[in-house]
């Protein structure tokens, strides 16, 4: 009997999959389509417990496997309990848990995942890292965060202000102050697809990399970058902010002299728009980039956004494995 060619399906490389690599690859149908399930799964479960499995449990028999090679809290709590909720299950590694701390190429290890899992989540430092994976995976990619980007974070954001503000985003003004870091590409990314305006309020020397400030507004999106934080909360309805020595950065004086200037304080929050909110996608340095009084003062969401990390990954799950439009 002849040997028979199997057919390209069964490779695992060749399906067609989605993957959640950034914000801009999915389009705006898309994310509203995500931002949509996660308020109403949210909405669904009040008043339940955290462990109890959505009514629906769209994930039964679905495994996601999820790698750090960056240290997390709400990412790995929000992956791994949104999955449990959704009725599947997880397996958490690190780099070192596995040969990819070895030497085994990022291509292989995706490959023998793909034949393991149904979908891979991975927070690392290089996006060629999760860019390799999806290549070669067979299944979704998620980025839950790499130095270019941070989506998952990002529409855990968007979510947040809908909620606060009872109205999808597009309209919207946002400042960002501090750091031209991932969470502000991540953002700029938000504005130029789901239509709201961005400024950027960052000292000289830390502007966000200028491809994906050209790309976006390229797509038509409003984003400025300014030297002022108080020109770049002018009638911002939505203040964000970020530490300012990223993960695995080495604390630089120069940096937070620089940045000083930028932190968010009652009176720049008194000089954004009336009952503007606050952002900050944690973990806080109070003092140094916020404020006691304005993270845990009234203008403050980022509980609720920490919160919204869950519902919104739920989706994104969802969504990646064919179960929303």
């Amino acid at each position: 009997m002849p040997c028979r060619r199997r057919h390209d399906a069964a490779h695992p490389e060749s399906a067609s999959v989605r993957h959640f690599l950034d914000l801009a690859t999915p389009g705006k149908a898309a994310l509203r389509t995500i931002l949509d399930e996660a308020h109403r799964r949210k909405a669904a479960r009040l008043g339940w417990t955290k462990g109890q499995r959505d009514a629906d449990a769209p994930l039964d028999g679905h495994i996601l496997a999820m790698i750090f090679e960056k240290p997390s809290t709400r990412t790995r709590f929000s992956f791994d309990v949104g999955v449990r909720q959704l009725g599947g299950t997880s397996i958490v590694a690190s780099s070192s848990d596995m040969q990819l701390g070895r030497g085994e190429s990022v291509a292989d290890t995706a490959r023998v995942l793909g034949r393991m899992v149904d979908a891979v989540m991975i927070r690392t430092a290089g996006h060629d890292i999760v860019e390799a994976f999806a290549a070669h995976a067979g299944v979704p990619v998620i980025n839950g965060l790499t130095d270019l980007g941070h989506p998952a974070q990002a529409m855990a954001d968007l979510m947040t202000v809908e909620e606060r503000l009872g109205r999808p985003v597009e309209g919207t003004c946002w400042a960002w102050l501090g750091d031209g870091n991932n969470m502000a590409h991540s953002l700029i990314e938000a504005a130029s697809v789901m239509g709201f305006d961005l400024r950027l309020g960052v000292p000289h020397g830390y502007d966000p990399d200028q491809a994906v400030v050209a790309t976006a507004c390229a797509r038509g999106g409003s984003v400025d970058v300014v030297r002022k934080a108080a020109l770049a909360v002018e009638g911002a309805q939505v203040v964000v902010t970020d530490t300012w020595v990223s993960m695995g950065q080495a604390s630089a004086k120069d940096k937070l002299g620089a940045m000083k200037p930028f932190a968010v304080t009652p009176a720049l929050m008194a000089a954004a728009g009336e009952g503007a909110l606050f952002l900050h996608c944690l973990p806080a340095h109070r003092g140094e980039e916020v404020d006691a009084a304005v993270i845990d003062g009234p203008a403050s969401a980022v509980w609720d956004e920490a919160e919204n990390r869950l519902h919104v990954q739920k989706a994104i799950l969802l969504w990646c494995l064919g179960k929303l439009g």
